[in-house]
């Protein structure tokens, strides 16, 4: 069995199939459609333009042009070219005059997973791709902060706003950031969804993927060949028995099959077989759990090629602000891509069971109570 190591995992679907799925949405009714109000029009605007993952670059510059109309001060980051020919991908960073440098950072993410699907809104009730991770944390956000300026609770020097792309597919835009920018905050607040709890910490994240090479033949002298795919269910089964690092906070490491592919007909013997398998890390550093995974698919007793994805362990999040009941996440999120011994919240508008989902959408009066949540928790960290 031969271990390797691959540098980061790239979740990204095929966009031209999955573009293509029908998807389930309230029906339409133009009597709800109008925003009542700058928080609610924000949202719209940004769930209405498509930003899947790679294809950032028209939501980046309408929040430019935003943040610039708020007289704000407003930076680009080029994190690489756009897929399909969309444009440059780019992080932006706002600010209050011309101190660059801030107290607290305030920070989400403008990608969606695909496929796209359209603004709707019904009674209290808004859908679309986005609406919720993570376009209800950037709008409330924003609100938040330009509510908190116009009373006079922040000025030059105390608030930062960062919008990254890529974090769907491991963050690289976050990553990027911290390599190039070289500023560092005493406190970040992230925006996911968390239900309009703080969360105390999130499940690390990794994965690996098994590839095998066999010998191809025709099935009718399977004595003549040597199935890859047979190669490869053993291990698996192996690692549905394998008892994996859990602790009382997180529950348990979980393992997800997310593909399992090989073989080129049913009347051929499979020569080459690969499985991706995603991991959700509940207790101790990455490589303990990957050696548990190694001697599990080890005792299949196949020659077998292991790759493994970079990983993290489980993540530490402050919730020490009063007023605030308090969650643990399953999810990953930029919070590990961010480095530095600042303080760092995760707040947001949503619960992570409507994202990524046919069904995605939230509540008007979510993002209402969001903004005030963004406040509380912006005058906490500049106290």
């Amino acid at each position: 069995m031969k271990l390797l190591k691959l540098p980061h995992l790239l979740y990204l679907a095929n966009l031209a199939s999955a573009t293509s799925i029908k998807y389930q949405q309230p029906i339409h009714d133009p009597a709800l459609q109008s925003s009542s109000s700058p928080l609610l029009a924000l949202h719209k605007s940004l769930v209405e333009i498509e930003s899947i993952t790679g294809h950032e670059h028209d939501v980046a510059q309408y929040l430019i042009s935003y943040l610039s109309s708020q007289n704000l001060t407003v930076e680009t980051q080029d994190v690489g070219p756009g897929l399909d020919g969309r444009g440059t991908r780019q992080n932006i960073l706002a600010y209050i005059g011309k101190q660059r440098k801030t107290k607290l950072l305030v920070s989400s993410h403008i990608d969606t997973v695909p496929p796209f699907w359209e603004y709707a809104r019904q009674g209290d009730e808004i859908w679309g791709r986005g609406s919720v991770d993570a376009k209800g944390s950037v709008a409330t956000q924003i609100t938040a902060f330009e509510e908190l300026r116009e009373k006079g609770k922040i000025g030059e020097g105390d608030v930062g706003l960062l919008f990254v792309v890529g974090e769907e597919t491991g963050g690289e835009g976050k990553s990027q950031l911290a390599n190039d920018l070289g500023l560092k905050w005493d406190t970040v607040i992230f925006g996911e969804p968390t239900e309009l709890k703080l969360a105390s910490g999130h499940k690390g994240i990794g994965g690996f993927v098994i590839t095998a090479k066999g010998k191809a033949g025709h099935s009718g002298y399977p004595e003549l060949g040597k199935n890859a795919i047979s190669m490869i269910v053993p291990a698996l089964n192996e690692l549905l028995n394998t008892q994996l690092p859990w602790s009382e906070k997180y529950g348990n490491t979980t393992l997800n099959f997310g593909t399992i592919e090989g073989g080129v007909a049913a009347n051929v013997i499979a020569e080459e077989a690969r499985a991706a398998v995603s991991m959700r890390i509940a207790s101790g550093e990455p490589a303990a759990v990957e050696k548990v995974i190694l001697d599990a698919i080890q005792k299949a007793g196949e020659e077998l090629d292991v790759k493994f994805l970079a990983s993290y362990g489980p993540v530490h999040i402050d919730s020490d602000v009063p007023g605030f009941e308090t969650i643990v996440v399953n999810y990953g999120t930029d919070i590990p891509n961010l480095k530095g011994d600042n303080k760092r919240y995760l707040y947001g508008p949503g619960t992570i069971l409507m994202a990524h989902s046919d069904h995605e959408h939230l509540k008007v009066s979510d993002l209402e109570t969001a903004v005030k949540g963004y406040k509380a928790l912006i005058e906490h960290a500049l106290k």
